[in-house]
C-alpha cells in the first residue's frame, strides 16, 4: 500500500496551542555522537526532535513528518548537503540550516542559492543553533496574502507567488536569494534599505554584519538587469540600497 505524505503532516508550529519558539527539529548528519548531542540540547529547549544519518532517510523523513526545520549538514554518505537541500525545496519551503565544517564564503554562497536558509560552521554552541532555529522559524515564509501577489516598480516586475521576474518586458532568471533582495528591495522602493536590514530580512538577524554577501548579490543583480552604473538599484554608500521608484509611480 503506497504512503502519502499528507497522512503524516502534523498542525503548522502557529497552530499549535501553547508554541512559540519550539519546533520539530529534523537534524540529518552521519556523526551519530553529533546527532545525540543534539537530539538532547534540542529536547532540553522543549523541541521535538527526530535524526536522519543520510540524504535519502533526511528527505523521507522530511516528506513523511514535515518538521519545521531542517537541520542539515553538507558532508553525508550517500548525496550531498547541497542536493539534498535542492531536492527538498522543489516540492517544500521548510526551512532548512546548513551545517558545515568549512566556513568558505563560496560554500556558503552555493548553499544560500541553493535555497538554505542558513548556514552555520563547525563547532558551534548549541545556543548559537538553538537561536538559529528560533529565528528561521518565525520568519518562515508565507503567502503573499490576496491583492499582494506582484509588485510592480517602472519596469521591473515581480509575481510573488510564481517567483517570477521581467524586466522591459523580458524575463529575468534570479536564484532564490537574487530574488529575495529583489523582492525586500521592490517592496520599499524608493526608499533607503539598510545593509542590516536586507541581511536581517533575507538572511536572518544571525547575519547582520556580513555585508559583502549583499555587494555580492545587488552586483549579479545589476548585471542580469543590465543595471551595471546602478541607475535602477542605487547605492548610499557605506548605508545600504534603494530600488529607484518612477516619477510616475
Amino acid at each position: 500500500m503506497a504512503v502519502h505524505a499528507s497522512r503524516f503532516r502534523y498542525p503548522p508550529l502557529t497552530q499549535r496551542q501553547g508554541w512559540a519558539d519550539v519546533a520539530r527539529v529534523l537534524v540529518v548528519d552521519d556523526d551519530r555522537s553529533l546527532l545525540r548531542a543534539l537530539r538532547l540540547g534540542l529536547q532540553s529547549e522543549g523541541h521535538e526532535v527526530t535524526t536522519a544519518e543520510t540524504g535519502e532517510q533526511g528527505l523521507s523523513q522530511t516528506a513523511l513528518l514535515a518538521p519545521d526545520v531542517v537541520v542539515l549538514d553538507i558532508g553525508l554518505p550517500d548525496i550531498d548537503g547541497l542536493t539534498v537541500c535542492r531536492r527538498i525545496r522543489q516540492w517544500s519551503d521548510v526551512p532548512i540550516i546548513i551545517l558545515s565544517a568549512t566556513g568558505d564564503e563560496n560554500r556558503k554562497i552555493a548553499a544560500l542559492d541553493g535555497g538554505a536558509n542558513d548556514y552555520v560552521t563547525k563547532p558551534f554552541s548549541m545556543g548559537e543553533l538553538e537561536a538559529r532555529i528560533r529565528v528561521v522559524v518565525r520568519t518562515r515564509v508565507v503567502e503573499p496574502a490576496e491583492g499582494e501577489s506582484e509588485i510592480r516598480c517602472g519596469d521591473l516586475e515581480i509575481d510573488l507567488i510564481h517567483h517570477d521576474v521581467k524586466y522591459k518586458g523580458a524575463d529575468i532568471a534570479l536564484t532564490a536569494k537574487e530574488f529575495e533582495v529583489l523582492s525586500f528591495l521592490a517592496r520599499h522602493a524608493g526608499r533607503t534599505c539598510t545593509h542590516q536590514m536586507i541581511l536581517s530580512a533575507v538572511w536572518g538577524v544571525g547575519y547582520t554584519r556580513e555585508a559583502q554577501y549583499i555587494h555580492a548579490y545587488v552586483h549579479r543583480l545589476r548585471q542580469k538587469l543590465d543595471d551595471e552604473e546602478g541607475l535602477v538599484l542605487c547605492t548610499v554608500p557605506g548605508i545600504g540600497y534603494f530600488l529607484e521608484r518612477p516619477e510616475n509611480a
